[in-house]
C-alpha cells in the first residue's frame, strides 16, 4: 500500500514541528515512529524532512506511506464482497450475517479478512486488516476497515471519542413500549464467561443506547438503536434488560421461530473522514432475513 498525503500548512499551525502538526491530525506514536523508517516519508515543499522541523506558513507538509507487507497468517480466499465504498484511506462493507470479521481457530478461511485479503491480493497490493468497528459473527451491515496505519489511527482516536455515529436495526417480538427511549444501564461479564455479557450496575462499565420503534408488523417490531458507547454486545443486553430481547439472539433468547440468527443488522454509519475531514455517511439495506421477519417494504 502506497498513500500520499498533502497538507498545507495554515498560520495557525506555522510554528509547529513536524511531529507536533502530525500528532494534532491524529497520527500515534506508533505512526511516527514507523513514518522515521521509512525512505523520504517526509518532505516539505518537496524537500525530505526531519520530524523536528519547524513548520512556517504556506509550507506543503507531503507524508509519504509506504506498507510492502500484508497480514501474516490471514490466507487470502475467494469469498462474498459486498463493498460500499473504497477510497485509498477506508473501505466501508456490508457484511454478512454468519461471516466472522476475524479469522479464529474454527473460521480460519470464512472472515471477512480472508475476502479482503483476496481483494487486495488480486489488486497485487500489500495489505493490512484494520477493522475500526467490529461486528459480532452473526451481525449484518456496515462495518469500516482502515486501508493503512495512519486513516487506522485516525479512526481508531474517533471511536475512542464516540465520533463515529453508529445506527443499526433491530427485531423484537410484540409491541414495543415506550415506542422511544434511553437506555443507561452499565454492562459487565456474566460469572466466568468470557462471551456473555449482562447488566451490572456494581461493576458494570457504563454504557448507553438510544433507541426508537420504526413500525409494527406481522408481530414484530422494528427499532432503530443508536450507540453513545460500544461495549460487548450492547444491543443484545440492553433491549434484554428492558424486556425486549432481539428475536434469534441463541446467547440472551434462543427465540428461532421467525430467524436463524440474532435479528441485528449495522444499517448506518456516519463520521468525518480520517484523511479529507469531511464528513461521510454510508447506509445498508435491511438484509432479506429480516425484511421476511416484517413482511413489508424494504426500509
Amino acid at each position: 500500500m502506497e498513500r500520499i498525503i498533502h497538507y498545507h500548512i495554515q498560520d495557525t499551525d506555522a510554528g509547529l514541528r513536524i511531529e507536533q502538526y502530525l500528532r494534532r491530525k491524529g497520527y500515534s506514536s506508533q505512526n511516527l515512529t514507523r513514518l522515521k523508517r521509512m525512505p523520504e516519508s517526509i518532505l516539505v515543499n518537496g524537500i525530505w524532512s526531519y520530524m523536528r522541523t519547524v513548520l512556517r506558513p504556506d509550507d506543503t507538509l507531503t507524508v509519504h506511506i509506504l506498507e510492502t507487507e500484508s497480514s501474516p497468517n490471514i490466507p487470502p480466499v475467494e469469498l462474498p464482497l459486498d463493498i460500499i465504498y473504497e477510497d485509498n484511506d477506508i473501505i466501508v462493507v456490508n457484511k454478512p450475517a454468519g461471516m466472522p470479521v476475524h479469522p479464529s481457530l474454527n473460521n480460519y478461511r470464512n472472515s471477512l479478512a480472508n475476502a479482503l485479503m483476496w481483494h487486495y491480493q488480486t489488486l497485487g497490493e500489500a495489505f493490512t486488516f484494520r477493522c475500526t468497528n467490529r461486528l459480532d459473527r452473526d451481525t449484518s451491515g456496515l462495518t469500516v476497515i482502515a486501508r493503512h496505519m495512519v486513516s487506522s489511527s485516525i479512526l481508531s482516536g474517533m471511536g475512542y471519542r464516540h465520533e463515529i455515529r453508529r445506527e443499526y436495526l433491530a427485531i423484537v417480538r410484540g409491541s414495543l413500549t415506550p415506542e422511544e427511549g434511553t437506555i443507561s444501564a452499565p454492562i459487565g461479564r456474566t460469572g466466568s464467561s468470557l462471551i456473555e455479557r449482562r447488566v451490572d450496575f456494581e461493576n458494570g462499565d457504563p454504557a448507553v443506547t438510544h433507541y426508537r420503534k420504526l413500525c409494527e408488523k406481522n408481530g414484530y417490531s422494528l427499532v432503530s438503536l443508536i450507540l453513545e458507547t460500544g461495549r460487548t454486545h450492547q444491543i443484545r443486553v440492553h433491549m434484554k434488560h428492558i424486556g425486549y430481547p432481539l428475536i434469534g439472539d441463541y446467547l440472551y433468547n434462543p427465540d428461532m421461530e421467525a430467524i436463524r440468527r440474532q435479528a441485528l443488522h449495522s444499517y448506518r454509519l456516519s463520521f468525518l473522514h480520517p484523511i479529507t475531514g469531511e464528513p461521510v455517511e454510508f447506509t445498508a439495506p435491511l438484509p432479506a432475513d429480516m425484511q421476511a421477519v416484517l413482511e413489508s417494504s424494504s426500509f
